[in-house]
C-alpha cells in the first residue's frame, strides 16, 4: 500500500489546481505534480467540504470529535481516581502513603499523569519508588519534594528561601540549601529569576559531525556531496523571501543522487517545526530512509531539539557545516539560486498564498519534470530517478 502524501503537499497541490488557469485541466495539473487524476479530484471534493461548499464532516469537525472523546474518556479516569482515593482514604490507616494507590490505578489501566494530576503528587518520586526499594531517605525527599512542589504551584514567584519557609509550616522542616536542591533538580524556579539568554549573535556548537568533509592527501579541505544511491545524502536549508503581507520561509530537502527536491515545507515564520515538517514530508515521501546523511549548516533550527528527535525518530544521521563558510552546503545554496532567479526575484508578492503557490509550481512542475540538469545526462530529476531505479530493478 503507498505512503500518504502529506498533507502540506496536498494542499499546495489543490491551491495550484484551484488557481489554474483557462484551459488548464485538472489532468495537466495531476501530471505535473506525480499524481493521479483520481486522486487530485479526491483531494479537491475534501477541500470543498472543508471550506464548507458541499455537505460532509471536516477536518476541523473530525478533530474536534476525536478532542471531545479524549477530553470524555479523560474525565471518566479522573473521576475514577477520586472514587477510588476516597475509598483508599476513609480507611484507618496511620502514615497512608498514596504511591501504592497511584500504582493500583495504573495496574487497572489509568495513567500516572492522570492520578498525580487528580491527587496533586509529583510524578518523579513516584517513579522513584517504583523502580526500587524506597529507603526512608527517599521517602522523605519524596514528602519534601510533594511540599515543595504545591507550595511553588501556588506561589510562583517565591524562591527557595520562601519555599523553604511554607514547607516548614506544612510539616516538612529542611534547611534553605535542601529546598534549593530539590527546587533546582526538579526546575521549580522563580517567575521573578533572572533570565540567562544568548544575544544571538554567533551561531550555536555543532550537534553533529561534519560527514560531507573530506581531507586531501596535502591536506586541502573540499566537500564531497555525491551519491550513488537514493536516500543516501540529504542536504536542507532555509531561505525567505519578501512579500507585502511580511515574508514566507522556506525549508526545503534535496537528495543529491538526483537534485529532486524531496520534501519542503513552508510557513509564515521560521521556526523549528518548519524544519521538522519539512523532513517528515520527505520521509513520507521517501519511504524507508534509515541511514541517510542529513547535512545543513548551524542554524537554530537544525541544532533545535525537536529537530534531532525527528532525526532518531527516522533513524536519520545528522552532518553539520563549519560557521560562515557557504561551500558547506553549497549543493543546496545552488537550488536556492535558482529558485530565487525564476522565482522569487520575477516580480513582486503582494501576498503569501500566491509566492507560495508560484514555489511549489515551480519545483513540482518545472525543476522536477521539465529542467534538464547536465550532471544528470541532460535528464530531469523526476527523470533520473525513473530510469536508474529500472536499471538497479533489472540488474537485481
Amino acid at each position: 500500500m503507498p505512503k500518504p502524501y502529506p498533507r502540506e503537499f496536498r494542499d499546495d497541490v489543490v491551491r495550484v489546481a484551484r488557481s489554474r488557469e483557462d484551459g488548464v485541466s485538472i489532468k495537466q495539473i495531476a501530471a505535473d505534480f506525480g499524481v493521479s487524476e483520481t486522486c487530485l479530484q479526491n483531494w479537491l471534493r475534501a477541500a470543498d467540504v472543508e471550506d464548507g461548499k458541499k455537505p460532509g464532516m471536516s477536518v476541523s469537525e473530525s478533530a474536534e470529535l476525536r478532542e471531545l472523546r479524549k477530553r470524555n474518556r479523560l474525565l471518566e479516569q479522573e473521576n475514577e481516581v477520586l472514587r477510588k482515593a476516597a475509598a483508599y482514604l476513609a480507611q484507618e490507616l496511620a502514615g497512608k502513603m498514596m504511591y501504592p494507590l497511584v500504582a493500583e490505578l495504573a495496574d487497572a489501566g489509568i495513567p500516572v499523569t492522570v492520578s498525580c494530576r487528580v491527587l496533586k503528587l509529583s510524578r518523579q518520586p513516584y517513579y522513584r519508588w517504583r523502580a526500587a526499594l524506597v529507603t526512608d531517605r527517599e521517602l522523605l525527599e519524596a514528602y519534601r519534594a510533594n511540599v515543595l512542589f504545591d507550595a511553588h504551584r501556588d506561589d510562583p514567584e517565591f524562591g527557595y528561601r520562601l519555599l523553604a519557609d511554607e514547607a516548614r509550616e506544612a510539616g516538612q522542616p529542611m534547611a534553605d540549601r535542601t529546598a534549593w536542591r530539590i527546587a533546582s533538580d526538579n526546575g521549580w524556579w522563580s517567575v521573578f529569576g533572572k533570565k540567562r539568554a544568548k544575544n544571538g549573535k554567533r551561531p550555536g556548537p555543532a550537534v553533529h559531525d561534519d560527514l560531507c568533509t573530506v581531507i586531501d592527501a596535502d591536506g586541502r579541505i573540499r566537500h564531497e556531496f555525491t551519491a550513488d544511491t537514493p536516500n543516501q545524502l540529504w542536504l536542507t536549508d532555509i531561505t525567505e523571501h519578501k512579500t507585502a503581507e511580511g515574508k514566507l520561509y522556506l525549508c526545503a530537502v534535496k537528495d543529491v543522487y538526483s537534485n529532486k527536491i524531496v520534501g519542503y515545507s513552508i510557513d509564515s515564520r521560521m521556526k523549528s517545526s518548519l524544519a521538522v515538517r519539512a523532513l517528515g514530508n520527505a520521509v513520507a515521501l521517501r519511504g524507508d530512509v534509515a541511514g541517510c546523511i542529513v547535512h545543513s549548516d548551524r542554524g537554530s533550527q537544525f541544532r533545535s531539539r525537536k529537530f534531532r528527535r525527528a532525526l532518531a525518530r527516522h533513524r536519520l544521521v545528522g552532518s553539520m557545516g563549519r560557521v560562515a563558510s557557504c561551500g558547506d552546503n553549497a549543493a543546496m545554496e545552488s537550488f536556492f539560486s535558482l529558485l530565487q532567479k525564476n522565482v522569487l526575484n520575477r516580480r513582486t508578492w503582494a501576498t503569501r498564498e500566491e509566492l507560495r503557490i508560484a514555489i511549489v509550481t515551480w519545483i513540482e512542475r518545472t525543476y522536477h519534470r521539465r529542467r534538464r540538469q547536465a550532471g544528470l545526462g541532460r535528464l530531469t530529476p523526476v527523470e533520473f530517478e525513473t530510469i536508474m531505479t529500472n536499471n538497479l530493478a533489472l540488474a537485481a
